[in-house]
């Protein structure tokens, strides 16, 4: 007997959750792995048909589940072509402002690769989806868009079709990515390049220090 219910308390990292059958009841454990296909995860509030079984313990699990309705009512918009050539002309206008001296040198190096480097993670991060192997914690993939990765994080949501459409993970996402221009905004202003070069010539002094 095939059984429907709303996934609840869904831990994205871990691969678990909770469904709660349609009609009230005690809640169901759900594991990625009872999945029929893996081609995609679930959110909170999803609905999906599962058949149920009971562990060795007499616990009642969800089996053979599958998703029944689309994900947009419970997801954003994920990212489009706009957002990508976004991303490029992000990259292309921090190299031009490096030639005309306004940016360090160093600051497009880190954007591409740190923008690499996301990506790679966010491949390996869709694969162990796939496999239900361990996840890598949204707060590595948040903290590597907030230091510059952001470009190549959505180039993978949107070629990787991976994390493009969890509605707290995109909030988070965008927030860092605003965070991010904020920082290189600050670095372009009378300040911020009076407070680089200062740190610049500290370094370099510090380091002449060690120079034998």
């Amino acid at each position: 007997m095939r059984y429907q219910g709303k996934v609840t308390r869904w831990k994205d990292e871990q691969g678990f959750g909770f469904i709660v059958p349609n009609g009230g009841g005690e809640a169901v454990f759900l594991h990625i792995k009872s999945f029929a296909r893996r081609g995609r995860r679930p959110v909170d509030g999803e609905i999906v048909t599962y058949d149920l079984a009971f562990d060795a313990k007499g616990r009642a699990r969800a089996d053979g589940v599958a998703f029944v309705e689309s994900r947009s009512s419970v997801s954003v918009v994920e990212p489009t072509r706009k957002l990508l050539w976004l991303a490029v002309l992000f990259i292309v206008f921090v190299a031009g402002c490096t030639w005309l001296g306004k940016l360090p040198k160093l600051v497009p190096v880190i954007y591409v690769v740190a923008s690499l480097f996301a990506f790679a993670v966010y491949a390996w991060d869709k694969s162990a989806a796939q496999n239900g192997e361990w996840r890598t914690q949204e707060s590595t993939l948040h903290l590597l868009a907030l230091i510059g990765g952001w470009p190549g994080a959505l180039f993978a949501q949107k070629l990787l079709r991976h994390k493009s459409k969890k509605t707290s993970f995109q909030v988070m996402f965008w927030m860092t990515v605003l965070v991010n221009c904020g920082a290189l905004g600050w670095l372009l202003s009378p300040k911020g390049a009076a407070a680089w070069r200062g740190l610049s010539s500290v370094v370099w002094s510090s380091a002449g220090k060690f120079h034998f």
